[in-house]
């Protein structure tokens, strides 16, 4: 059984590791809400990753308040609401988590070689985000020990099974 105080669930990992489907399937199980961080980036960021730039720092953090905003705002509308979200740094999962414990907040990494995301994001068509910035994310990706990392070789059914079971073990 889940903590009752968990409010919060991020889904979080490079591009093309299945954030989306996942992070949907997980909150459908949960009777709770999804929404992917992306669609919450301002057309600018769009159009800097479209075009194979990385975003800096200070693209991110007027979107990363406004993710911690919608996590405020969902604690009221929701018992669970499930967020998509690269938050590979440290410092932005920080950001994302602001005051909250983690009986309130938990991350979940899809964790998988480069290879096999790689796969993915090749067969991928209509995202904004390039296959080219995978190499960029690995590099910037820095999990904690506070992150449930989860591997994506396998079905997403199978990934949000085994995502419920550490979170009932936490």
């Amino acid at each position: 059984m889940l903590n009752p105080d968990l409010k919060t669930i991020i889904v979080m990992g490079v591009s093309g590791c299945g954030k989306s489907v996942v992070g949907s399937l997980l909150a459908a199980k949960l009777d709770g809400v999804f929404e992917d961080g992306d669609d919450f980036h301002p057309p600018a960021n769009k159009t800097k990753m479209s075009s194979g730039t990385p975003l800096n720092d200070d693209d991110r953090w007027p979107w990363y308040a406004v993710l911690r905003q919608r996590i405020e705002d969902m604690r009221h509308a929701t018992p669970v609401y499930v967020l998509a979200c690269s938050a590979l740094k440290p410092i932005y999962r920080d950001k994302l988590r602001a005051h909250d414990n983690p009986e309130t907040l938990r991350f979940v990494l899809l964790d998988g070689t480069q290879e096999l995301i790689a796969s993915r994001l090749a067969a991928r068509k209509g995202h904004f985000m390039p296959p080219s910035l995978l190499a960029s994310q690995l590099a910037t990706l820095e999990p904690t020990p506070d992150v449930i990392r989860i591997s994506i070789d396998q079905t997403p059914e199978q990934i949000v099974d085994a995502i419920l079971h550490q979170l009932e073990r936490a």
